[in-house]
């Protein structure tokens, strides 16, 4: 544990609660768990430089209360109270009435506005949808197709860190672990039937490609966190993403909405844009095609 934010875990959001609260779809990546007491990985010899996120099964409640709809569980944090914490947070999230995605062989369907809208989350560990067996992971994709209106998938893939800012070629690598082509692994998603795939994992943000007339937002950046992750510089550069799409899965619009993330890890609204930029500069530089946004981050999908 790193400490505990106030209020069962509402002040990490409170600021941004309106915000949060108006998609009919609001979605997150959770990396911990909500668990009690109990072994954990870093249990033991394993202890030096691990990390173990907790936090009691009730602040599942704050997700809810902020706006949170669904969160993925597809992640290196989600087993680090081992399996009975994973079936814990699973179990609070359920009854916090959060949805989760990301389990293995899953697909996730809610219902938003009369549409079926299915969601996976897919990372390189076992207890999730497998980022590195692609043609397993189009298969899954393409079951979703054939369920749902409107395919979302998202990934927890990349190296970590202030300077993986930017989208590369080929696979990537972070502590002894493969994390994934996430270029190919997102095209490919996108060729099996997926209408979004969003992106977690480095820590940083990174650019947005338009691929086939569909949104990959590679990394959304931190969010989030009671003293659990370093900030300042470009780990402290977040954004909201927005995104309005129809039963077709064609993309409408939608806006990148500039976050700072301050000490002790409470995002706020950056007047100053200055992810918005980054996060168009990137894009610019990294995709051949892309959306166009404006000073504020608002885009068409003209």
């Amino acid at each position: 544990m790193y400490g505990m934010p106030p209020a069962g875990g509402r002040a990490l959001f409170g600021s941004l609660r309106p915000l949060l609260s108006k998609p009919d779809l609001m979605i997150a990546n959770l990396e911990g768990t909500y668990s009690t007491a109990g072994p954990s990985k870093c249990s033991g010899e394993s202890a030096a430089n691990c990390y173990a996120f907790q936090a009691p099964p009730s602040y599942a409640e704050a997700l809810a209360w902020s706006g949170i709809d669904l969160v993925n569980i597809a992640n290196n944090h989600s087993m680090d109270y081992l399996t009975r914490g994973f079936a814990q947070t699973r179990a609070a999230l359920k009854k916090a009435g959060v949805a989760y995605a990301g389990p293995p062989n899953t697909v996730t369907i809610v219902h938003v506005r009369g549409l079926r809208v299915a969601v996976m989350g897919f990372s390189p560990y076992p207890w999730s949808a497998p980022l590195n067996d692609i043609p397993a992971a189009a298969r899954l994709v393409q079951r979703a197709a054939a369920e749902a209106n409107i395919v979302i998938v998202i990934m927890h893939a990349g190296a970590e860190g202030t300077g993986e800012i930017h989208t590369p070629r080929g696979s990537e690598a972070a502590y002894g672990e493969d994390r994934g082509n996430v270029r190919a692994f997102s095209h490919a998603m996108i060729d099996a039937g997926a209408d979004l795939v969003l992106g977690s994992g480095p820590h940083v943000i990174r650019g947005i490609e338009r691929y086939r007339n569909h949104l990959i937002a590679y990394s959304l950046g931190n969010f989030a966190g009671w003293h659990n992750f370093g900030l300042g510089g470009n780990l402290s550069l977040s954004g909201l993403l927005t995104v309005k799409i129809d039963g077709t899965g064609h993309i409408h619009s939608g806006r990148w909405l500039s976050l700072y993330v301050g000490q002790p890890g409470v995002p706020g609204v950056d007047r100053s844009n200055t992810s918005t930029n980054l996060v168009s500069s990137l894009s610019a530089s990294d995709f051949a095609h892309t959306y166009r946004l404006d000073s504020r981050g608002y885009f068409t999908g003209q």
